[in-house]
């Protein structure tokens, strides 16, 4: 065992972690496009969130301090508060978009970003335990 080992997270529970953050930023890389034809800077941020995705993933993957798992959940975090901002208020610029809740690539990415948030939890709650 090394000595960063009593602080790491169950492997499971990174495994599950990886695979949903990679799913939100896959998910907004493959809407990006469309996005930017929606305004500039939502695509910006679409193309974003899909990099820091892919960066918290490799974070999430060394495990080490849980830099990974808090750039995750700003990235998931971010996208699920912006995507009940688009849906309820709207976005600057752009209109709210109430009739487009359970668009499928949306629903898809809640529950990434959902699974995400809740492993985040269960990950600093296995970290606490593991440090007493």
């Amino acid at each position: 065992m090394q000595p960063n080992d009593r602080t790491a997270s169950p492997p499971t529970l990174r495994w599950l972690a990886i695979a949903t953050i990679l799913g939100t930023g896959l998910i907004h890389i493959v809407e990006a496009p469309d996005a930017f034809g929606e305004a500039t800077y939502k695509g910006v941020l679409f193309v974003a969130n899909g990099m820091g995705a892919l960066v918290a993933a490799f974070g999430v993957y060394r495990d080490r301090r849980g830099p990974g798992w808090v750039l995750g959940l700003l990235v998931a975090g971010g996208a699920l508060l912006a995507y009940v901002a688009s849906r309820t208020v709207g976005l600057p610029g752009l209109p709210a978009e109430p009739d487009a809740w359970l668009e499928p690539m949306g629903v898809a990415s809640l529950v990434c970003e959902g699974l995400f948030v809740v492993l985040f939890v269960l990950a600093q709650r296995a970290r606490t335990g593991a440090s007493q």
